[in-house]
């Protein structure tokens, strides 16, 4: 890592983009109204297609996919599946572009973040025509990379033309660690999937994010991957604060952040506790952490993003709400006054 990711925002709130319901509509009012780092929302309650695998094939160029046996799998032709998966994704577009003109936030260049399942997840949990995984075979891996690429820019390109927005893109990568350890579900247990190199991940993550042009998240598993980051100059990374950190992974995130790095801290429960946390609570506790690790709290206001511990798909509505501006408070208050938290 050596240094900010240019263009990515820090000091705001956000969720990490699934959403509970099925109405795109609602969604969007719900995020634009509680965030004023906005997201396109993900509603996999609708099912197949709208998960995160099923979008990100919508936007893949030249790779249709169908479910076969109830998996994702590459086919020579679009199917239902693939048709039922960019309509979900239009819909989406739609609700949000509809919104955005009532309020009067077409070309105002606001943030908008856009989430798809990242290559290595995506070749994880997707199957060729031969029933093995996409991660498995070198050259469909390479081929994911590069459809994936030009379709996220194709797709980034179309949400700046209908909204006049300053976009964002995160990769949601939560099958990481097993594709880097080697313990991906191989077809048959005698032909284990060998794993894949931290660099290697790295320099086809960053031949995406050249492609893209944008600032890029990702968002892997609950902890990021420390030798994965440090080859990693385009992305902001998520950490999950679910759970306390220790010691060693504290220095490492202390010498991410001392270099410029941007962190998505995860400290909102995805589902409503029996005493509801207080933004200020949070704060303070994010202060302590810093103290902790040795930086100076500036780093709340300038390296830091706030959203939940996970996705809100299985909350209620009225906790998405409600933990989407709690996000929001907690990185007012880290940005307006670290030093006095």
């Amino acid at each position: 890592m050596t240094g900010r990711v240019e263009g990515m925002p820090s000091g705001l709130g956000t969720g990490i983009g699934p959403m509970p319901g099925a109405d795109p509509a609602e969604a969007v009012r719900m995020v634009s109204g509680e965030t004023d780092f906005a997201f396109l929302p993900e509603l996999p309650a609708r099912g197949v297609g709208a998960d995160s695998v099923g979008r990100t094939g919508a936007v893949l160029i030249d790779m249709p996919f169908e479910v076969v046996h109830d998996a994702y799998r590459m086919t020579s032709r679009s199917g239902s599946v693939m048709r039922r998966a960019r309509d979900f994704l239009a819909r989406d577009l739609d609700a949000v572009e509809a919104h955005w003109d009532e309020a009067g936030l077409i070309g105002t260049g606001r943030l908008l973040k856009v989430q798809l399942c990242g290559p290595f997840t995506y070749g994880a949990r997707v199957e060729l025509r031969n029933g093995h995984k996409v991660v498995r075979d070198k050259g469909a891996r390479r081929d994911v990379v590069a459809s994936m690429a030009d379709g996220l820019a194709d797709h980034v390109r179309e949400v700046e033309r209908r909204l006049g927005a300053q976009v964002i893109v995160q990769l949601d990568e939560p099958d990481l660690e097993r594709v880097l350890d080697g313990s991906v579900t191989p077809l048959t247990r005698l032909d284990p999937i060998p794993p894949v190199p931290a660099p290697l991940i790295a320099q086809r993550l960053e031949e995406m994010a050249a492609v893209i042009g944008r600032p890029m998240i990702l968002h892997g598993g609950d902890r990021p991957h420390s030798e994965l980051c440090s080859m990693l100059d385009s992305y902001a990374v998520t950490v999950d604060f679910s759970h306390p950190l220790p010691d060693g992974e504290k220095d490492q995130l202390g010498v991410y952040l001392d270099q410029g790095g941007i962190m998505l801290v995860g400290v909102v429960p995805p589902s409503r506790p029996l005493v509801a946390p207080r933004a200020e609570e949070i704060a303070q506790r994010m202060a302590v952490l810093i103290d902790e690790i040795g930086l100076p709290r500036t780093v709340l206001r300038d390296n830091v993003i706030v959203t939940p511990h996970t996705g809100l798909a299985e909350a209620s509505p009225e906790w998405a709400a409600a933990a989407l501006r709690i996000a929001s408070r907690t990185s007012e208050l880290m940005a307006q006054d670290p030093d006095a938290l």
